[in-house]
C-alpha cells in the first residue's frame, strides 16, 4: 500500500505538470502531447505499470479494509479523531473506491476516444466550456483524489518505517499541502479550460 500509494503521488504529480502547459497555450500543450506519442513505447510500458500498481493497491486495500471490518463488525458508537485519525483516513476505502469510477470515466472520456478529426486541446477545452456535467464531475474527482492523498502521503512514509515524532508533524504539514497543490492545481486548469472556447485569440 505504501510503495504503491507513494508511486501514485509521483504519477499525479507528473500529470499534473504536464497538464499544466495548458497556460502557456495551444501549440505548447500540443507539443508536449506530441512529446508523449513520441515516446508511445515508454508511455505503455507506464501504462502497465499503472495497471499494475493499481490492481496491487486495490487488491491490498479491499483486503485491510474487509480483515478491519471482521476485526470489529459492530462500529464504534462514537467515532473520534484520536490516534491520528484524519478525513483523509477514515474515509480512504471509500474515497479510493470513487476514485477508480473517476479514473475509468477519464480514460474513455480523453484517452481511449476517437481522436482522427480532433486533439486533446479541442476535446479538454470543450468537455468544460460549461459549468455543466462534466465540470461538476471533474471538480468532486479532484476533490476526492486530494483527500485521499492527504492521507495516503503520510501514511505511506509511516508504513515504510519512515516514522519520528521530531519529523512525523511536518511530513503530515506537507501531506496537507500536496493535498492542496494537487486539489488546486487541476480544478485550476478546469476552470481555466472553460475559458478557452471564449478567447479566439487563445485557440
Amino acid at each position: 500500500m505504501a510503495v504503491t500509494g507513494l508511486f501514485f503521488c509521483l504519477f499525479i504529480t507528473v500529470h499534473l505538470i504536464g497538464n499544466l502547459t495548458i497556460y502557456t497555450g495551444k501549440e505548447s500543450f500540443l507539443s508536449y502531447v506530441d512529446h508523449l506519442h513520441s515516446v508511445e513505447a515508454l508511455v505503455t510500458l507506464a501504462e502497465f505499470g499503472l495497471i499494475f500498481f493499481a490492481v496491487l493497491h486495490i487488491g491490498m486495500g479491499l483486503y485491510l479494509f474487509f480483515e478491519n471490518r471482521m476485526a470489529r463488525p459492530v462500529a464504534y458508537a462514537v467515532k473520534k479523531s484520536a490516534g491520528g485519525q484524519t478525513i483523509g483516513s477514515w474515509t480512504a476505502p471509500y474515497t479510493g473506491a470513487l476514485i477508480l469510477v473517476f479514473v475509468i470515466a477519464h480514460l474513455i472520456k480523453f484517452r481511449f476516444v476517437d481522436k482522427m478529426n480532433t486533439n486533446d486541446f479541442v476535446i479538454l477545452s470543450t468537455t468544460f466550456a460549461d459549468f455543466g456535467f462534466w465540470t461538476l464531475f471533474y471538480i468532486a474527482g479532484v476533490i476526492l483524489v486530494a483527500v485521499h492523498v492527504s492521507h495516503g502521503f503520510w501514511s505511506g512514509f509511516q508504513t515504510l518505517g519512515l516514522s519520528h515524532p521530531k519529523y512525523m508533524p511536518f511530513i503530515e504539514r506537507v501531506a496537507v499541502v500536496f493535498s492542496l497543490i494537487i486539489g488546486i492545481g487541476f480544478a485550476s486548469i478546469l476552470f481555466f479550460s472553460s475559458c478557452l472556447c471564449k478567447r479566439e485569440d487563445f485557440l
